[in-house]
Order: structure tokens, then C-alpha cells, then sequence
């Protein structure tokens, strides 16, 4: 009989087994991938990009699709037939190993969408049932066991904190990040030093960042990078169990008493454990827990309120970037931009909140950063001549010979809200099942054309960054593509059992050792990636755990 029982290793799961099996207690993780080490990350490219190393195949595990229009029709694809799915990193520390590591902290409004910037029509806006002072200090604990490393300038927006700084100091910049200041004060921009989940110093057994500029998409072969298996599984008591695919969890009596699972050959096993904790990534969470079904839970385990899957929310936002080439650079311009390996590290938060007329908008968060490194993405761009002719040979290395060595891309992403909606959720699909028999997960996708309208005005002025920058080929691009890496919601946490999911502690209303910890419990996700807040909501359920076993053994 283990303490704790944990469904997932990801940014949801990992904090709850390091404080808790750091505290005594016995703790199992049950983890579906396969655990790999810094020793097994590689800058391979085809394995990445073409192989998809460390997703199910989907002939084996798939999605189905439902995209709604606004009439509310929907074309569904099977994620088999149409090559789309929403897995990203079945492994030992789950997607957190393939992050960029953008760690913004959600700002105080953020807590509080619907009191502060109203409702908003077809759009399920509420309130959090926690604020920002409730997770501050979690937020300021993952600056420090997983690793954060920046400076922090007062900017308008700035959230209150309880330290001055980060624990690490800035990873190595760039020289362009000047050109990219000077643009900004010309424009009175306010830049902002990106914070980032990747060590600058050594700490422990992990290395700093050697400078690759392979973050995103791809593990971290020195550690640097601060995903839930190198910053807390690598270092804590917990036992795990890989090739684990669980389910099912039976519940008795309010309670859940066991939790079954497959091994990839379809062996099936059992575990008993006091406390049971889901992290799963937000969609196959919910997939679970409607899968579990009873006779005294026949719409699905801790859904009396109906609400397990609903209110499935992404992020917001889009892309952008512009070329800067050589003849248009002096000398050492030209120097500078060509500098490999280093950081941009730049983001603008200038419009996190903005008026449209007299009526306040929430906006968001705008990241800069160079091209990815990897080759083949880089130069898949390049294969087409100026009329449109699918370039050969000598023509195309020539080509990419003279973009990749003369010219180079700097890009950035736009952060703002998803905003719930009725048609954004989670279902299973009785009639589809995996290879496991077991009822695949159903994704309605559905945004608001709120969305759109933030996303196109701060798309608008990171465009004229780069103009003043001295950019050419500038686009932007905001679309309603929900990103399968930036997924929340589907189990929202709230004071009312009839309209919510979890307490404010991420407990479910129905069963009294059951939690859920990934980002299934954000009602609204802010202006900024989740991860950071991910990891510091499950530090403070870690402790709310503790604080049952304790209050139990005291009881006794």
C-alpha cells in the first residue's frame, strides 16, 4: 500500500512526489513513456522532426477531432487518418523535457478575469478561487528548486514579489538584443529580460546551458534545462514505474482505492494507495476520469457536476518574425547577428492590459527569440524559388547556403488569453478505442473571436519592433491553432460542487483522496505560459497533502 499514488510525471506530478516522498512518505509514480536521461538526448533532427520520438504512434493511440465553426457545425477528423493529435512528451518529466522554458508568472488580474474586465458574450468567464498572493510563495520556490534564471527590471506590469531577483543570473545574450533595446526606447517600449527555466550556473548535479539553441522540442543533454524529471524526479524518493498506461482508478465508498494500468504488451497490474493524485496533461486527464465509470459513477469518476472536460482552454496568440540580411548589416553588424548558440531573451508586456476606446482589454505577453537551429525546419523554407517553383540540386543548396550563412530570422510569439467556451472540451469516444480497448479521447476545439482581436493587436506592435529594427519578409501570423504543448482546463477548481470539479485545493468534490494537479484545474490560463504556474499550484497541493497525512496521524 503505497501513500500516494501518482498518475503522470509531468510539471503537475513532479512536485507533489518530490515533497512528499522527501517528507518520509511512500510515493509511486506511474508514468506511461519511458525514462530518458541527459545521456539519451541528442540534437537529432530527423528523430524529432520526422520520427516523432517521444509521441505514441497513432495507429496505436489517437484523437478525435471535432473543429467547430462559428455556426456551430464541425468537421471531424480522425487524428489517425489526418496526422493530428495532441501528445506531446510521453516520457519520465512529460513535456516539461521538450519546453523552451519562458517562465512568466501570471500577473494579480489574471486571478480575477470576470470582476476585473467583465463578461464577455459566449465566453465562460470566472474568477480563480485562489489569488496571487496565495501562490506567490510558490512561484518564488520554483525560482529556486527548478531553477530560474534572469533580472528583474520594474516594468509597468511587474507583479508584486517577495525577492528581489531571480536565484540565477541571465543567460548570455545575443549582441542583437541591443539593436533590439535601442528600437524598443525609440518606440517607448518597455523590454523585459525573458526569464527562463534553464540553469545559467551549475546546481547540484545539474550543468548549466551550453548554448546549443535547441531548447524547444527537444530534451537537454546537460540538465540545464529545468524540466520535472531533472529539477525533482532525479532528485527525490519516489518510485517509478514506466510502460504504465492507467485506465482506470475504482472508487468505494468516496473514495478511491485502486488504480489499474497496462504495460505497452497489454499486461494489466494494480495499484493500492491512500492518495491518489492525476496529472496526465489536461485532456487525457479528463479522459481518465470519464473512463472510469461505475455504477455509482456512470457519467464518469467525480463528475457529478457534469463539468469533467469542460472548459478546455489553450493558448492564445501566434507567431511572427522578420530577416535581417547581411546587406543591409555593417561589418560587425553582421558579426553580431551570426553569433551562435546565444539567447535573444527578450519580451515585451507593454499591452498586458490596453484600452479599446474607454473600455479596458486584457492583453498579453510577447516573447522574441531566434529561428530554431534545427536544419531541417530551416531550410524546408527555402525549397521553393520567388515564382513559386519547387527548387533541385545545385539551385536549392545554393539557396540555402546563401539564407543560412547571410541572413538570419528573429521571431516571436504572442501569449494571450483562451477563452472558455461551450464547444472547447473533452469527451471520450465509445466506438473508437486504442490499442488498449479503452474508449480514445474526443477534442471539440472551439475558440472566441476575442482571441483573435487581442492576438492581432500585440501581433501589430512586436511588427513594429522589427521594422524599426530594420527587419525585411516581416509577417505575423494569429490564428485560432490550438498549440498541443500550452493545453489547460477540463477539470476546473471552484467553491461550487455544481459548477466545478475540484476545491480550491485541487481535491475533486467527490471523492476525498482524489486530486487533480496538472493545469486541468485553471479556469482562464493569463497571458503567459503555463508551466511556471503548473509547477507552483502543485508545490502548495503538495503541502495541502502533507497537511492531511499530518492532521490524520494526529487524529489517531
Amino acid at each position: 500500500m503505497y501513500d500516494v499514488c501518482i498518475v503522470g510525471s509531468g510539471a503537475g506530478a513532479a512536485p507533489i512526489a518530490y515533497e512528499l516522498s522527501n517528507a518520509g512518505y511512500k510515493v509511486l509514480v506511474l508514468e506511461k513513456g519511458e525514462y530518458y536521461k541527459e545521456e539519451d538526448f541528442s540534437k537529432d533532427e530527423i528523430a524529432v522532426c520526422r520520427r516523432d520520438m517521444f509521441t505514441p504512434p497513432l495507429n496505436e493511440q489517437k484523437h478525435i477531432i471535432n473543429e467547430y465553426k462559428e455556426d456551430g457545425t464541425f468537421t471531424r477528423y480522425d487524428g489517425k487518418k489526418a496526422s493530428w493529435n495532441f501528445w506531446n512528451g510521453s516520457m519520465v518529466g512529460g513535456s516539461s523535457n521538450l519546453m523552451s522554458g519562458y517562465f512568466h508568472r501570471m500577473k494579480p488580474n489574471d486571478f480575477k478575469l470576470l470582476s476585473t474586465y467583465g463578461k464577455i458574450d459566449g465566453a465562460n468567464i470566472v474568477d480563480w478561487v485562489i489569488n496571487y498572493e496565495d501562490l506567490e510563495p510558490y512561484y518564488d520556490k520554483v525560482e529556486k528548486i527548478i531553477g530560474v534564471s534572469g533580472k528583474v527590471v520594474k516594468h509597468k506590469f511587474q507583479e508584486p514579489r517577495s525577492t528581489p531577483d531571480f536565484p540565477y543570473p541571465p543567460l548570455r545574450t545575443n549582441s542583437v538584443t541591443k539593436w533590439f533595446d535601442k528600437a524598443c526606447f525609440e518606440l517607448e517600449y518597455e523590454t523585459i529580460p525573458t526569464p527562463r527555466a534553464i540553469l545559467s550556473m551549475d546546481k547540484e548535479k545539474r550543468q548549466s546551458c551550453y548554448y546549443s539553441n535547441f531548447c524547444g522540442s527537444y530534451g537537454c543533454a546537460s540538465g540545464a534545462k529545468g524540466s520535472a524529471r531533472a529539477s525533482l524526479l532525479q532528485n527525490c524518493n519516489a518510485k517509478i514505474i514506466t510502460d504504465a498506461f492507467v485506465y482506470k482508478l475504482v472508487s468505494k465508498n468516496g473514495k478511491v482505492t485502486k488504480a489499474k494500468y497496462y504495460t505497452k504488451h497489454g499486461f494489466a497490474h494494480m495499484i493500492n494507495a491512500k492518495v491518489f493524485v492525476v496529472a496526465a496533461q489536461a485532456i487525457e486527464s479528463s479522459r481518465l476520469l470519464l473512463n472510469s465509470k461505475s455504477k455509482q459513477a456512470p457519467e464518469g469518476l467525480a463528475n457529478s457536476s457534469g463539468e469533467v472536460g469542460k472548459n478546455l482552454i489553450f493558448s492564445a496568440g501566434g507567431v511572427g518574425s522578420g530577416r535581417f540580411e547581411f546587406e543591409n548589416l555593417t561589418a560587425e553588424q553582421q558579426k553580431e547577428l551570426m553569433e551562435v548558440g546565444l539567447f535573444f531573451n527578450r519580451s515585451l508586456q507593454q499591452w498586458y492590459e490596453y484600452k479599446d476606446g474607454d473600455k479596458k482589454i486584457k492583453g498579453g505577453t510577447i516573447d522574441f527569440l531566434f529561428e530554431h537551429q534545427n536544419i531541417i525546419s530551416r531550410a524546408m523554407k527555402e525549397v521553393y524559388d520567388e515564382d513559386g517553383n519547387l527548387l533541385w540540386g545545385d539551385k536549392l543548396a545554393k539557396k540555402i547556403h546563401q539564407r543560412l550563412t547571410t541572413s538570419r530570422v528573429l521571431t516571436f510569439e504572442v501569449f494571450n488569453d483562451w477563452l472558455p467556451t461551450d464547444h472547447c472540451n473533452v469527451e471520450v469516444d465509445e466506438n473508437e478505442t486504442d490499442k488498449y480497448g479503452v474508449p480514445v479521447g474526443v477534442i471539440n476545439l472551439n475558440s472566441h473571436p476575442h482571441d483573435i482581436k487581442v492576438g492581432e493587436y500585440l501581433a501589430s506592435n512586436a511588427k513594429k519592433v522589427l521594422e524599426k529594427m530594420g527587419a525585411t519578409e516581416i509577417y505575423t501570423s494569429i490564428s485560432t491553432s490550438p498549440p498541443s504543448n500550452l493545453v489547460a482546463g477540463g477539470c476546473r477548481f471552484g467553491d461550487d460542487p455544481r459548477t466545478s470539479v475540484l476545491d480550491k485545493n485541487c481535491k475533486t468534490h467527490d471523492l476525498e483522496n482524489l486530486y487533480v494537479t496538472d493545469a486541468s484545474f485553471m479556469p482562464t490560463g493569463g497571458s503567459v505560459p503555463y508551466t511556471w504556474t503548473i509547477y507552483a499550484n502543485s508545490f502548495r497541493v503538495a503541502d495541502v497533502i502533507k497537511k492531511k497525512f499530518l492532521d490524520e496521524k494526529l487524529s489517531l
